[in-house]
């Protein structure tokens, strides 16, 4: 038996990648637990916030701003425009509507200011001064570890070329590092400052946060006001605007540290892009900045400044929304205008963050006016009957095929099954990773797209039948012609089927938007199952005897392509 031929074999290999890339997608699912996909408001329920503005002289806000902040918060709740969240303006308030989310972390998602402001550390604290005496002298640095002291700074750094580990609180000091844009290697001989240790009248149990630390050039009022804040309250200045132009006060982010800051060096609407990444060389969660050219100049002349400084002055303070994430020390001038921060974050905190500063900050101040939690109860009856009608529609189209095309017909059902398996793994795997939620305009996008999938197998099927009636010798090279001319036909309507969603994607929001998604996934879907499969199986199909020999259930037969079975006998003789 001699060999089969590259063309024999060609249509199994294109089966087997479509099942390779099918299986790739269910081993995701299983792989992240994602067997169902995430449901949207109307399916799900959330939660409802409405945000009042309110203005320094009690006057109505600009209308341009309430819309800035409009597209802001719909940036940061639905930026992909397929996670269902609904963004909209009453009046001068702002409603927002939360798929899926518990109350407090949707206040937290839209109602942050997200400003980050870059500041020089001029002092720092523990959150509460502790009644046991303090250590009278410095802790000595480790080459091989650092050991932290009560109320120490969060874990975090500033990093881009140079690279620094946050100073702790007086105390404690720790060896600086760099790096380069190759790697890391080791800062021979450059060594952070150590921090003054308390005076002998703290050790005595002297409440001063600010013993044995410099105190010039800050403001009088601002050091009553770190003696006297207490950055272990619940509430302790978050969300807070602070006035960039002037020195404050600022708990850490846990809670364990208070600081004063001077002014901003460095305001975050120099930044232009915000992202989440892992650091290689350690695996750790990170947040990417990179700056304006101003901003870059600035950062430039911050890391600089602080580099050349005593500690804790050797700090810079990442203040957002009123609380120190981080507070790195300078380990050199950074250029460029890249920065990367760390600070123990996971890929949820980290893209939070990323997307709040790539997104900007509100140009208003927002109180909520109301939080309500949204029922699913009607949806869920809509989604049932939006299923129903679906699996209604997918039924009759079966029936049509099997009737009309009979052996056909049995093709174009494997395909629509094939597609259907594909959409719902596109569907769960979206779900999982881009934030994808599946809602009503969702599913009608999916349903309408059975009658555009189910048209790319008509328009080749029938290309087939013409070539046969033409008088094509074998059913292989019907199969082989016809697919030549139905491809293109079946690219320009999906092409042009494509643009539409497109174009309706990006210039509507919400439900409509949605609708879109789903009607421009299923395109691309199409065209991958009848490339991958439908051709491949036809192929196959073709050397059947149950087609080739025309068959009165195959579709094919001589009755329906208009000639005797004594033509199409010898048609295939």
């Amino acid at each position: 038996m001699a060999p089969p031929t590259s063309s024999q074999i060609r249509p199994g290999r294109t089966l087997l990648a479509l099942l390779v890339i099918i299986l790739a997608m269910g081993a995701s699912i299983v792989f992240q637990k994602a067997f169902v996909p995430k449901f949207g408001l109307d399916l799900a329920g959330g939660t409802t916030v409405t945000l009042s503005p309110v203005t320094a002289d009690g006057k109505a806000p600009p209308q341009e701003s309430l819309d800035r902040a409009v597209n802001i918060i719909r940036d940061r709740v639905n930026g992909t425009g397929i996670s269902d969240a609904e963004v909209a303006r009453s009046g001068d308030n702002i409603v927002i509507s939360v798929p899926g989310a518990g109350r407090d972390e949707a206040i937290k998602l839209v109602a942050t200011t997200a400003e980050m402001r870059f500041r020089q550390v001029l002092a720092v604290a523990a959150a509460t001064t502790p009644p046991a005496a303090l250590p009278t002298t410095a802790a000595t640095p480790s080459s091989s570890a650092v050991t932290p002291s009560p109320g120490a700074t969060p874990a975090g750094r500033a990093v881009s070329k140079a690279v620094a580990e946050p100073t702790p609180t007086p105390g404690v000091t720790r060896r600086a590092r760099s790096h380069t844009a190759t790697g890391e290697r080791s800062a021979a001989g450059t060594r952070a400052k150590a921090t003054p240790s308390p005076s002998p009248s703290a050790t005595a149990g002297e409440e001063d946060p600010l013993a044995g630390q410099d105190v010039s050039g800050i403001d009088p009022a601002v050091l009553e006001a770190f003696r006297k804040i207490n950055c272990t309250a619940k509430d302790r200045g978050q969300g807070a605007q602070d006035d960039p132009n002037k020195q404050i006060v600022a708990c850490s982010q846990d809670g364990s540290a208070r600081y004063i800051l001077d002014k901003a060096a460095v305001q975050g609407s120099q930044i232009t892009t915000a992202s989440a990444g892992v650091r290689q060389d350690t695996g750790e969660w990170v947040v990417n900045l990179d700056f304006k050219s101003q901003g870059a100049s600035q950062w430039s002349d911050l890391t600089a400044k602080a580099f050349g400084a005593q500690a804790p002055r050797n700090q810079i303070g990442v203040v957002l929304d009123g609380l120190v994430i981080t507070a790195p020390s300078s380990n050199g001038r950074i250029p460029g205008g890249k920065t990367e921060i760390s600070g123990g974050f996971t890929q949820q905190t980290a893209t939070e963050l990323a997307d709040q500063l790539k997104y900007g900050a509100l140009p208003l101040k927002f109180v909520q006016s109301s939080v309500v939690s949204v029922s699913s109860t009607l949806g869920q009856d809509q989604l049932r009957g939006g299923l129903v009608s679906g699996a209604i529609g997918l039924l009759i189209v079966m029936l049509y095929l099997l009737l009309y095309y009979r052996g056909l017909g049995a093709i174009g059902i494997a395909s629509l099954g094939v597609a259907t398996i594909a959409t719902y793994l596109s569907v769960a795997v979206l779900s999982a990773n881009v934030g994808f939620r599946w809602s009503l305009p969702h599913i009608i996008g999916l349903v309408v797209s059975i009658g555009i999938t189910a048209d790319s197998f008509i328009v080749y099927f029938e290309r087939i039948r013409d070539e046969m009636k033409e008088g094509r010798r074998t059913l292989r090279a019907a199969v082989e012609v016809a697919w030549r001319r139905a491809k293109r036909t079946i690219l320009v309507a999906d092409a042009v089927m494509f643009i539409a969603a497109v174009v309706l994607y990006f210039l509507a929001v919400g439900g409509v938007a949605g609708f879109a998604f789903a009607m421009g996934l299923t395109t691309l879907i199409d065209i991958v199952v009848v490339f991958l499969f439908t051709k491949p199986l036809m192929s196959l199909a073709a050397r059947l005897k149950f087609f080739s020999k025309g068959h009165k259930l195959s579709g094919l037969d001589a009755e329906r392509m208009g000639r005797s079975g004594a033509e199409q006998t010898l048609q295939e003789a």
